[in-house]
């Protein structure tokens, strides 16, 4: 990367100082001067660039990440916004397929996983009674290291005993579900809105409590029609974005 020096900016010319900045850094991205991907200078570094307060130079970042040129992770810091990859939503919707897809490597963390009492919508899509016990498996999915989509997945106690040991040694749902006597399952439905993400999603997602989160929530089922998982996720907006298949 070519570091850009010329910091000069223009005061009493009718266009604010924040506005300068973005644009002095906007034209440095679509120069070819910064890559996707490259860490930006800090707001005090910044700061002593052009001559402002960090006031000014934080006004100036929101700008350029909400108009999608950056992306800032909690406690990493600003980068250049990468390529926003596609994710389908079909009736056979896999991470990790369609991260490979796009010649990316897909990883899979499990954050928690806990036996609870069924909410009313996550029993009736299972076919249980409110307040049987399910398992609920959050995981964290991840392209080339970086965080894409927060995923918490519900299978019935009954139905899959061993689901929970499994997961814990392995947390890809396919081969749990595939160990446990489901080879293959498809997605019955799938709800889709956007909302803002809590402080611990933003963390875990590395992204800025300002800019939202797609929320799907599925029911996948087995060959016959039964319901094997219902799965709620929340993806990173700026870096994923989702596309119905029919």
């Amino acid at each position: 990367m070519t570091e850009v020096t010329d910091a000069r900016i223009a005061r009493r010319q009718g266009i604010s100082l924040w506005r300068q900045i973005a644009l002095a850094i906007e034209r440095e991205i679509t120069s070819g001067s910064r890559h996707p991907g490259d860490r930006l200078p800090t707001e005090a570094e910044l700061s002593a660039r052009f001559g402002v307060n960090r006031h000014t130079v934080r006004r100036a970042m929101e700008s350029l990440e909400g108009s999608g040129l950056i992306r800032v992770e909690q406690g990493r810091g600003s980068f250049v916004a990468e390529d926003v990859l596609d994710y389908p939503v079909g009736p056979r919707t896999r991470f990790s397929e369609s991260i490979r897809r796009q010649n990316r490597e897909p990883e899979g963390r499990m954050l928690r996983i806990a036996e609870v009492p069924a909410a009313t919508q996550v029993a009736e899509a299972l076919g249980l009674r409110q307040g049987c016990s399910v398992v609920a498996a959050e995981r964290l999915g991840l392209a080339d290291g970086r965080p894409m989509v927060i995923g918490t997945h519900y299978f019935s106690s009954q139905r899959f005993p061993r689901i929970a040991a499994l997961l814990a040694e392995d947390p890809s749902i396919t081969r749990a579900l595939a160990l446990s006597g489901v080879k293959d399952y498809r997605r019955l439905v799938t709800r889709i809105v956007a909302r803002m993400p809590t402080p611990e999603e933003a963390t875990l997602l590395q992204q800025s409590r300002s800019r939202p989160v797609l929320v799907t929530e599925a029911v996948n089922v087995d060959a016959e029609g039964r319901p094997v998982e219902v799965g709620i996720g929340r993806y990173a907006a700026g870096r994923i974005q989702l596309v119905v298949e029919s």
